[in-house]
């Protein structure tokens, strides 16, 4: 436990210069990407292995970090996507029944370089007041600050960044029981585990489809619906995603969109999309259903959304959903279309089940 006990010292370099210091954790080196910040008080593991993170580096707000380990149930992908981790107390312990191993040896065996011991409540406050921001976690010696600053500079901002590739399947392949009732298909875009398991347990069978594939390849497997998924980046270098998601609503089969998959079915409704000044991201954001008149605590993770004013002036889109801290959209209903999404995650694990009904609801538009 070498790692353990040499805690060399790091530091976070933010775009604009200001540097926050901090303790080493297993892996030494310089990771880089944008800095953006998770409210969750659990559901660390399930953070870490969203492919919707890709390239990003994550403070964690809450205080203690590790403290009930890891399980390899709780993935929702096949490997830790966040490209760096900050936090205040690292817990090199952990308390947990069952087969559990610890954080600390995840990240290791992830080769994640991840720093302890920043002023996370500073470095939040920071970010929330002058926007997210790219940055670089390092444990070299503030001595060749220069060189770090040069590689902080290459860093490409998020703003028409296009992620999804790097994290969707590579080939086709297949989710749930070959028997099951409804056939849908999947565009991965970053897909997690656990949506898939949700529309599973409803009696799906999936075919999960590659970012790049053709509207005809998914039609040729004769699917009940489609759904369109979470994912890393920005929506609108889409083009190909956009131009299946305006097929698919031409072929008038159930169209089911979530996060990411919501704002490309936006754009392919000439709705445009932008930049949040620091995205939403944890498992306590509330938001109004409009259909229903009940409130909602969702899990969110996402640094882009959907124009207001371009989807109140479209005669064909319905607000089903708005969040209410920022009055922001959060769900859509295209009229006269079996379409639907959401900005949040109905799947949330660890997190709160509040919109669960939407599959649903999803599962129900297939039936009829």
């Amino acid at each position: 436990m070498s790692q353990y006990n040499s805690r060399k010292k790091a530091f976070v370099l933010l775009e604009d210069g200001t540097i926050f210091h901090g303790k080493s954790i297993g892996v030494d080196g310089t990771a880089s990407g944008e800095l953006c910040f998770n409210t969750g008080m659990t559901g660390y593991q399930e953070i870490f292995t969203d492919p919707s993170y890709n390239g990003q580096l994550m403070v964690m707000a809450n205080a203690h970090i590790g403290n009930y380990g890891t399980n390899l149930d709780e993935v929702e992908s096949d490997s830790v996507k966040i490209a760096g981790l900050i936090c205040k107390n690292f817990s090199f312990n952990f308390s947990r029944y069952g087969q559990s191993t610890s954080l600390f040896d995840f990240l290791l065996k992830n080769k994640i370089v991840c720093i302890s011991d920043v002023d996370t409540r500073a470095l939040v406050s920071y970010i929330r007041d002058n926007g997210s921001m790219n940055a670089i976690i390092s444990t070299d010696s503030l001595k060749s600050i220069k060189k770090i600053k040069e590689k902080l500079n290459k860093v490409p901002s998020m703003n028409g960044l296009e992620l999804a590739s790097r994290v969707s399947t590579k080939e086709p392949y297949y989710f749930g029981k070959k028997d099951a009732k409804y056939k849908i298909a999947v565009l991965d875009l970053g897909v997690k585990k656990n949506i898939l398991k949700n529309l599973a347990k409803r009696n799906a069978y999936m075919k999960v489809f590659p970012h790049d594939s053709s509207f005809e390849d998914m039609k040729s497997w004769n699917p009940d619906a489609y759904f369109i998924s979470n994912g890393p980046g920005d929506p609108e270098p889409l083009t190909n995603a956009i131009n299946i998601t305006k097929k698919i609503l031409e072929s008038n089969k159930p169209l089911f969109g979530i996060c990411l998959g919501h704002q490309v079915i936006a754009l392919a409704n000439g709705i445009k999309t932008y930049k949040m000044h620091n995205g939403h991201r944890g498992i306590n954001h509330p938001v109004i259903n409009l259909k229903s008149g009940k409130g909602e605590i969702t899990s969110q993770n996402h640094g882009f959304a959907i124009d207001k004013d371009d989807t109140s002036k479209n005669k064909n889109i319905e607000i089903t959903h708005m969040h209410l801290n920022d009055d922001t959209i959060a769900g859509i209903k295209i009229k006269n279309k079996k379409c639907f999404s959401v900005q949040y995650h109905p799947e949330a694990s660890a997190g709160p089940h509040d919109s669960s009904y939407l599959f649903d609801e999803f599962i129900e538009l297939i039936k009829n």
